[in-house]
């Protein structure tokens, strides 16, 4: 039998309302609709990016979660992805709802009310803001997802709970409720031929933004090590959001991808659990590179990674020990390039840039 290559990607896109709308009064999940129905040049480059590459399965980061998100996916697909001299079709689809933006019973910021975005699960100004879309050319067994989005932090042992001065940061009622994942952990099956092939899809947050607590830093550390663990059965603690327990099934095979916001070199996040992710005997790492990041950074040791316009690798499609890897790349043009142009910021595209590899089954 021949064998067939896949690509998988990854790709946070900054389709978020902040990005469209500078006025927080006005933020909600409806902004991203009214860009996907106007001609929008972002929208339109991220669009060209993506039929460029052409991936067969893609993670999109930062694409809000909007009151129908079905109909949001299809104007996206219908007016850009079909659009231009190159289109490409994505009749499988996977969203659900994340914790951004979605209200915390409690008051975290100690300002007599319970507000977003403070006091919210994962920093959002709505339900759905910066949320996670799933696009693929091969079937999703719909099924047999598993969602992570209300494991609570306090239940992973051994969790980095956040401290000031030695003394625990949130207080027990808030320990107590505090989800891990800032967006969400999604495993979603796919199924290529008679292969199935897992996407471990998150978005951690961010590991600023915070104080001498290291919240955000803390909190990204375990939102990572919850897929170190889960691959390495090592998660019995762990519970979906229906009650299921248990780490991913022996001889799985998988792929981690999505916008980590931490790297093993740089950056301010716990590097340690991204150098034991990408030493895992289970992982394979492409390390993919471009010119253009090199460019970018051309006195910087190690820019040829990137994948952030401020010069770090933040984003990643690592897949199992047992998939054979046969390219991988980072889009971003050189800068005598022409279709650097779609790079050139966060206004033209995105601040991050796609990340693919190609495997053979």
């Amino acid at each position: 039998m021949e064998n067939l290559s896949v690509r998988i990607a990854t790709f946070n896109v900054s389709m978020e309302a902040r990005n469209y709308q500078s006025d927080s009064a006005q933020l909600n999940a409806a902004v991203l609709d009214q860009q996907l129905q106007s001609d929008s040049a972002q929208i339109a480059n991220i669009a060209a990016i993506i039929q460029q590459v052409r991936p067969d399965i893609l993670l999109l980061n930062e694409f809000d979660r909007t009151a129908n998100p079905e109909q949001t996916i299809e104007l996206f697909q219908q007016h850009y992805l079909n659009a231009g001299l190159n289109p490409i079709e994505f009749p499988y689809r996977y969203s659900a709802p994340v914790n951004t933006g979605e209200l915390f019973p409690m008051d975290l910021n100690g300002d007599g009310n319970i507000s977003r975005p403070a006091d919210t699960y994962g920093f959002g100004f709505f339900p759905g803001h910066y949320g996670m879309l799933i696009l693929s050319r091969y079937p999703i067994a719909l099924d047999r997802v598993r969602t992570f989005a209300k494991f609570k932090w306090k239940d992973m042992p051994a969790a980095l709970a956040p401290k000031i001065n030695g003394k625990p940061f949130y207080s027990a009622a808030q320990w107590q409720e505090m989800r891990l994942s800032s967006k969400s952990h999604w495993d979603v099956p796919v199924l290529i031929g008679d292969r199935e092939i897992h996407l471990l899809a998150s978005h951690p947050t961010p590991p600023v933004f915070d104080g001498a607590e290291d919240r955000n830093g803390r909190r990204n550390h375990d939102e990572i090590r919850l897929w170190f663990d889960y691959i390495s059965g090592q998660a019995d603690y762990l519970y979906d959001d229906v009650g299921e327990r248990g780490s991913l099934t022996e001889g799985q095979s998988f792929v981690i991808a999505g916008d980590l916001n931490a790297s093993a070199t740089e950056g301010d996040g716990h590097r340690v659990i991204m150098q034991q992710l990408l030493s895992h005997p289970k992982i394979q790492d492409p390390a993919p590179t471009s010119v253009g990041g090199e460019q970018a950074r051309p006195d910087q040791q190690g820019s040829e990674y990137h994948t952030a316009a401020w010069g770090m690798r933040a984003d990643y499609v690592l897949p199992s020990s047992d998939l054979s890897i046969v390219g991988s790349g980072v889009f971003w043009p050189a800068l005598d390039d022409a279709q650097h142009e779609l790079v050139k910021s966060r206004r033209a595209s995105s601040d991050h840039r796609l990340v693919w590899v190609d495997i053979s089954l």
